[in-house]
């Protein structure tokens, strides 16, 4: 698609944008029915034209492979037959979700007899700025017609040709459902003109959801006139406290690290109570070893790694302030040990990126005492900080974690892609 203004000079982005309102107008009073139809048509178009999607999607791997792209990177594009019938599975699941549209979220008869409801109403337009991975097209546009919006989606050049691909299935099954096509929208052009214009679309896109690196994510915060809702860089942090117990400490941690370290609720640093350091360390770094993490570690933990002499156990090498605030998605983890609780809770409150934070203690008193002190999105208490996700959470999908403090906060189901309107009902009445 091209970024050049039209004879009219308006440019593929407004032009998209003023489309998807028009289709967020017709969303908008459609009954549940209709859109479960169009999602169930969606699910069916993907597995039929599975082919096509693989074809357009080769494009993208054979670029990224000819650009030297990592296997990881190269793995998180791939679109097989297999992954693209998942994707179809978890648009079905969430047809399967109660509908937000029409909830009332509270309701009363004022004292003058005025019935006062608050009830939930789609968003409008949302557009969505994402990195890397095509089956994010498929989750967000899904969840976005389940909830009544119109979506635009700008996915990251890379992935170009594959998500060209899906919203073109997308946009036919959703016709073929009697939805307006133009609820499902690409963002023309792959320069990064076209997102700062979609960034800068206020009064017709409604909010803006980046989800990718800090990088993105800060540039959209920094430079968007569209109401953004902050999705997650996930700097984490797992707290083993005095009393812990050390067989579920290490188990906890390990998962919380390398069960897969590429996510935002990875953890990323380890603090750990002076009083049982001795205990915890060693049996800390042999299983972080025998999972293949590297520790960029205090003192306390460098000495350990050396006492560790030969035998198995993780890599230990210097700490530096960089390590405290990196989010790795890797096999690596900041660790240090602290004097107490309030001094774990200042490390995290100052280098936390307010996504996760987890406490393993057989103390309840301590669990309330680090609960009442954390200022993120969630809070673990002896549970591993991989469990901050809609699926774990019961919500059924997400369309991403938010680290913000208004309206959405945490894993963001579909009653974050609503707003409310007050409904007032009256029978005749005027104000004195």
């Amino acid at each position: 698609m091209s970024d050049t203004a039209d004879s009219n000079g308006t440019s593929p982005v407004i032009a998209t944008a003023r489309r998807a309102r028009a289709a967020a107008a017709e969303l908008a009073p459609l009954p549940r029915t209709a859109r479960d139809a169009a999602l169930e048509a969606v699910a069916g178009a993907l597995t039929d034209r599975a082919a096509e999607i693989v074809e357009a999607n080769a494009e993208d791997i054979e670029r990224a492979r000819a650009a030297g792209t990592s296997d990881a990177i190269v793995d998180r594009l791939t679109l097989t037959p297999q992954r693209i019938a998942a994707i179809a599975a978890d648009v079905r699941d969430v047809v399967a979700l109660p509908d937000p549209v029409g909830e009332v979220v509270r309701g009363s008869t004022l004292p003058n007899g005025l019935e006062l409801r608050q009830v939930r109403v789609p968003l409008g337009v949302v557009g969505i700025i994402y990195e890397a991975r095509p089956n994010v097209t498929v989750d967000a546009a899904a969840l976005c017609l389940k909830s009544g919006n119109a979506v635009l989606l700008r996915g990251s050049s890379s992935a170009y040709s594959s998500n060209e691909a899906l919203v073109g299935v997308l946009r036919d099954a959703v016709e073929s459902a009697g939805l307006p096509a133009d609820a499902v929208q690409l963002v023309p052009g792959e320069s990064r003109e076209s997102v700062h214009e979609l960034m800068r679309a206020r009064g017709l896109v409604d909010v803006l959801i980046p989800r990718g690196g800090a990088s993105l994510i800060q540039t959209v915060v920094r430079e968007s006139t569209v109401p953004v809702i902050e999705t997650g860089v996930g700097n984490c942090h797992v707290y083993i406290d005095e009393l812990a117990d050390l067989d579920m400490a290490v188990d906890i941690l390990v998962n919380s690290k390398a069960q897969r370290p590429s996510v935002c609720n990875a953890a990323e640093t380890v603090l750990v109570h002076a009083g049982i350091a001795d205990r915890f360390l060693p049996r800390a770094l042999a299983a972080l070893g025998e999972a293949g993490v590297t520790v960029h570690g205090d003192e306390a933990w460098q000495k350990a790694g050396q006492n560790a002499g030969r035998g198995p156990g993780a890599e230990v090498v210097p700490a530096t302030d960089a390590d405290w605030e990196t989010e790795y998605l890797s096999y690596d983890i900041a660790a240090a040990v602290v004097p107490s609780l309030d001094a774990a809770v200042t490390h995290i409150r100052r280098w936390t990126s307010g996504h996760t934070e987890a406490i393993v203690t057989r103390d309840t008193a301590a669990a309330r005492r680090f609960v009442s002190l954390m200022d993120s999105t969630a809070v673990m208490v002896n549970a591993s900080t991989r469990f901050t996700d809609g699926g774990q959470f019961g919500f059924g999908a997400e369309i991403g974690i938010s680290t913000q403090k208004l309206h959405a906060r945490g894993p963001m189901g579909l009653p974050e892609l609503t707003s409310t309107t007050y409904v007032v009902t009256g029978d005749g009445h005027t104000r004195e």
